[in-house]
């Protein structure tokens, strides 16, 4: 179905990076960069770690860090995927311009990674720190950019050509292709497709029925309901995204959909049906700010991550799931000179720190999470691959 989407013409997305000034007076933070191999070892809970993906073009590499109580991050080492990163054409700060390049898998205990420039994806096994057992195999098309996880399925989004997802049981060995489950998004991309044109993100339903993808110039959020067998319908149900350029998807409490939209800085909350349609429950959202692109929940609050004016915004949701702004003029974390291009966001699983990743600054801010949803800066990880050519993309906090 796909196949027969109706073309518009790209949206125009302003992407300029604004040198906003700083608002209001930050706490006391920890600096740590990266090159340096005399700092200090934290007091580090067991697994409790951040992976950032470093997507170089020469050899793509996982940079890890030990995340202290304090959520203060140290240098843990890297570990080269095997594979290469990507750069999209005409990507002004976010080389893969996609929201999960990097996931961590609690069932299994496995980082998958997309290697963009090579068509492959890794899968490492998670040992507190390290990264054990590195397995390498193809994507099923052109330039991945975003996996999902649902049980032991997972799906990869291949971002160039047609674009496609392609399907693979989570083993004791990694992944494993899924045979059948390979489906076309229909689009008309070269291998490395132009960052606009691009879909954005795929993610399983939290029910796992469902299997969502975002186009961006298409303006579509297209829906695969799931077979019992784990491969998605021959064709996806395509609805019309209620604001533009939907980019990010996650989903709240009750499961219903959200997503955020980067033309108006908007997010959209939507109930997914039996049938793969959708039904709008909240119109888009406008946050003040300037293309919102990332969206992240910890518990009943959410964190979109603004990269044209470097902000990160705040939402909450009430009893009724209504999504409002925590801060009225949409900034929870203000901009500052080491924290320009923000893209990618990561949420700790006791949702008690975010992680902030700024691709121009080539710096991860990392926030403690108050209990009304306001974030106070505690550490600043500097060094990591800025965006030139390319840049880092891809984050996760365990």
């Amino acid at each position: 179905m796909s196949r027969h989407i109706r073309r518009t013409s790209p949206t125009k997305v302003r992407l300029g990076i604004a040198g906003a000034a700083v608002l209001g007076a930050a706490a006391v933070v920890a600096t740590v960069t990266i090159a340096s191999a005399d700092e200090p070892v934290r007091q580090v809970g067991a697994g409790h770690a951040v992976f950032v993906q470093g997507n170089e073009l020469a050899g793509n590499k996982i940079h890890v860090f030990q995340r202290g109580d304090d959520g203060v991050l140290a240098a843990g080492g890297t570990y080269a995927t095997g594979g290469k990163g990507g750069d999209q054409v005409d990507a002004p700060t976010d080389s893969l311009a996609s929201q999960g390049s990097l996931v961590y898998d609690d069932r299994s205990r496995r980082l998958l990674a997309v290697n963009a420039g090579s068509g492959t994806v890794t899968s490492f096994r998670v040992r507190g720190r390290e990264l054990l057992d590195r397995q390498v195999v193809s994507s099923g098309g052109d330039f991945p950019s975003s996996i999902t996880v649902s049980g032991s399925l997972a799906y990869v989004m291949n971002a160039g050509g047609v674009g496609s997802v392609q399907g693979f049981r989570i083993t004791d060995k990694g992944l494993k292709p899924l045979s059948g489950s390979h489906r076309s998004l229909g689009l008309r991309n070269k291998r490395v497709p132009l960052f606009s044109s691009s879909p954005g993100q795929v993610a399983f339903t939290p029910d796992g029925r469902d299997l969502v993808v975002t186009t961006k110039s298409a303006n579509t959020l297209e829906v695969f309901p799931m077979l019992r067998d784990g491969r998605p319908a021959a064709r996806a149900v395509v609805n019309r995204s209620a604001g533009g350029v939907p980019f990010a998807i996650t989903f709240d409490a009750s499961g219903h959909m959200l997503v955020a939209e980067a033309e108006k800085s908007t997010v959209t909350r939507y109930a997914v049906r039996g049938d793969g349609t959708l039904q709008v429950l909240q119109k888009p959202l406008p946050n003040g700010q300037e293309t919102l692109c990332w969206l992240e929940r910890a518990g009943d609050f959410f964190f979109g991550g603004n990269t044209g004016n470097s902000t990160v915004t705040g939402y909450r949701t009430d009893r009724q799931g209504k999504l409002a702004l925590t801060d009225r003029v949409g900034i929870a974390a203000p901009p500052s000179a080491r924290s320009q291009g923000v893209i990618d966001l990561a949420v700790t699983k006791d949702q008690r720190f975010l992680y902030v990743q700024n691709a121009t600054s080539g710096t991860v801010d990392g926030f403690r999470i108050g209990r009304n949803g306001s974030l106070t800066k505690v550490t600043t990880l500097t060094g990591l691959p800025s965006f030139a050519e390319s840049g880092m993309e891809g984050i996760v906090a365990v």
